[in-house]
């Protein structure tokens, strides 16, 4: 089934007619691959019939003197196909607090929909590659904006030896210019991914982000914990590179499979 076909089915047919009813049994389910907590996505989907959250209990961030408070970013995924994922993104509340002349504003983000689909690697092999298109509806969360947008973003992975990983991730968004128009912005990323141990592991990367005025560069890194097979312990920090990003980001948060 095409993705658009498989987007149209999740939204508008019941649970019986959905690829979802027919789970793949947990001994047979992949290992544990999260698009979070790094910007680089995984090329990976969720198994057929499961469910994954990823959520970061709380991020913060500074540029000069603003600073931005975000509480539960949650990313809700759903293997629809074995290939195949549907993906909810919500920021369930944000605080911005403005140093400057503008007025401090606060509330939930837009819901964005992605549909993921893995085009080799998901079962195994030294490489992945995948393309998900998106589409970020206004809900007037407080937060979002007013115009519907969209992107597309087309992450690849690849494993260097047993214990370490490259991810690359090229992303195109249409992102409305306040003026009933669009701006294209591409972002473009790279993480080295570390398995310290069999529970412990983390990543450094470097994140590139290119407006049509500006060029955004910041690097990144953190740790990741495996409590279990199905959940996934993160934290990390952020820092820019130049003026136009920004200067400094803490994150944490985790990622569980049902």
């Amino acid at each position: 089934m095409k993705p658009a076909l498989l987007l149209l089915s999740a939204l508008v047919l019941p649970a019986s007619a959905l690829p979802w009813i027919d789970p793949v049994p947990s001994e047979s389910m992949r290992d544990l691959a999260a698009d979070r907590p790094d910007t680089t996505e995984s090329p990976i989907t969720v198994d057929r019939g499961h469910v994954q959250l990823e959520a970061s209990l709380y991020d913060w961030s500074r540029e000069r003197s603003d600073d931005v408070h975000t509480f539960m970013a949650m990313n809700l995924k759903v293997g629809i196909a074995e290939d195949t994922d549907l993906q909810f993104v919500w920021d369930a509340w944000q605080m911005e607090n403005l140093g400057g002349p503008l007025q401090d504003r606060s509330g939930s983000s837009d819901l964005t929909i992605r549909l993921k689909q893995n085009l080799w690697g998901n079962d195994g092999g030294t490489t992945a590659f995948a393309v998900f298109p998106f589409v970020t509806i206004p809900i007037g969360g407080g937060m979002g904006g007013d115009e519907w947008e969209a992107g597309l973003i087309l992450p690849f992975s690849m494993e260097l030896t047993d214990r370490i990983g490259l991810g690359l991730m090229a992303e195109f968004d249409w992102v409305a210019d306040g003026a009933r128009g669009y701006d294209l912005e591409i972002v473009h990323s790279a993480v080295l991914g570390f398995d310290l141990t069999d529970r412990w592991g983390c990543f450094t990367e470097y994140v590139g982000v290119l407006k049509e005025a500006s060029y955004e560069a910041s690097v990144a890194a953190g740790v990741t914990c495996m409590i279990h097979s199905n959940l996934m312990l993160d934290a990390g920090l952020r820092v820019g590179l130049n003026d136009a990003a920004e200067d400094f980001g803490l994150f944490t948060g985790w990622t569980i499979r049902y």
